[in-house]
């Protein structure tokens, strides 16, 4: 991320979005203008906020995709949620809350598998150790001050070598249709699923984190084949050997310093009410909203999480609304606004053809596995993307989502 201009942010999205220039320099510089706060002093760094970001435009445009391939390509932790299913503050339903908690989540699990993969060969090797000690028992010791194999010097040579030849078994695959016997821990907390899901999901203390100490850890045996007894036992060696709190405390650090929330359907939540009903009020969900964008504090199970320097990326249609309909505060804390523009035929062209992941190489690719070469002549092209963007303008603009159809 470090070596990347604003210019090779654009280039790197063009692998995978047709179009959209304007977006794209705009989350380009936003992502850019987040390492550049890093490189501040600390009493300036806490000053900077970012500049949140509002795409405007129809389905199918490009606006998620150019959100999520931003996040791949500045390795944050990202997500994706739909403003619309949010609830007002004592309604039944998520509050707003809720999404720095899963981005909390989403944190952890990142941090956690970048350290599983740091201490992946210290984890193959115990659990290759442990493999060997189920296939091939080591000798019995005696009971007393000195606890030595009751095999002779000879006997534990042979027992060596067999334990060598047996290795080098496992390492060839020879040994995977054998199957041994693991102990594993279980943890049951039994009484918590009854209450679990009436929404308690999303409690800032886990209950089952919680009790769990209060429960003796059981011991389980399974039966499992050499190869899926591996993994499992690499996946438990692993996990002895990363410390959760050091990965906690990354993890809430990535989530305050490089976040980003995708906040799609925003136009959903827009428009004042103009008279009191009983349904959830809209702009309730708004107020609930804004001190997240503006910068709080929220309680998670691993901790308290700052927003104050989380992006947030809002999309909507605003076919019906328009952004001016959103609360004042709320609109000043997405001073960026960008305009996506509707997906015609030379645009449909370039989807089916340029892009990494084009639909064309997908369904090559696909056929192929068969045995099948497929080929796509240039007028088949044209003549796909003409049909998709008929479709769209006779029915409802579904934008590049409407090429999976045809295809």
């Amino acid at each position: 991320m470090e070596t990347l201009t604003p210019k090779e942010i654009v280039a790197e999205l063009d692998k995978y979005i047709i179009g959209q220039e304007a977006a794209k320099r705009a989350v380009a510089i936003a992502l850019r203008n987040r390492w550049r706060r890093q490189q501040l002093p600390p009493e300036l760094r806490d000053e900077v906020a970012p500049k949140n970001i509002i795409m405007i435009g129809p389905t199918g445009i490009g606006k998620t995709e150019i959100a999520r391939r931003l996040a791949n390509l500045a390795r944050s932790p990202f997500l994706k949620v739909e403003a619309s299913k949010f609830t007002e503050v004592g309604y039944v339903g998520r509050d707003v809350e809720s999404m720095i908690r899963d981005l909390t989540e989403i944190a952890k699990n990142m941090v956690r598998e970048e350290e599983m993969q740091r201490v992946q060969a210290k984890a193959e090797a115990a659990a290759e150790e442990r493999l060997l000690d189920l296939l091939l028992p080591p000798p019995p010791r005696r009971r007393g001050l000195e606890e030595r194999p009751t095999l002779d010097d000879l006997g534990r040579d042979h027992y060596q070598q067999t334990r060598e030849k047996f290795r080098q078994y496992l390492r060839e695959g020879k040994l995977d249709d054998r199957e041994v016997e693991l102990e594993l821990e279980e943890r049951s907390l039994p009484f918590i699923e009854v209450i679990s899901g009436s929404g308690l999901e999303d409690m800032d203390i886990n209950i089952k984190d919680m009790l769990g100490g209060l429960f003796p850890q059981r011991k389980k045996k399974r039966k499992a084949k050499v190869p899926e007894a591996l993994a499992i036992l690499v996946q438990e060696e692993a996990q002895k050997l990363i410390d959760m709190d050091s990965v906690v405390r990354e993890a809430i650090n990535r989530v305050e310093q490089s976040g980003i929330i995708f906040l799609d359907e925003l136009d959903k939540i827009a428009g004042r009410e103009k008279f009191a009903g009983p349904d959830v009020s809209r702009e309730g969900v708004q107020r609930d909203l804004l001190p997240i964008v503006e910068g709080s504090t929220v309680n998670t199970k691993y901790g308290t999480v700052k927003t104050d320097h989380i992006l947030f990326i809002a999309a909507g249609a605003f076919h019906v609304s328009k952004p001016s309909d959103l609360i004042p505060e709320l609109q000043g804390r997405f001073p960026i606004r960008v305009e996506l523009h509707p997906l015609g035929k030379e645009e449909f062209i370039r989807i089916l053809t340029e892009p990494r992941n084009a639909l064309i190489k997908q369904y090559e690719a696909l056929l192929q596995t068969e045995g099948v070469k497929l080929i796509f002549t240039d007028d088949a092209i044209a003549e796909i993307a003409s049909i998709a963007a008929r479709v769209n303008e006779r029915t409802e603009n579904i934008g590049a989502r409407r090429l999976h159809t045809i295809m």
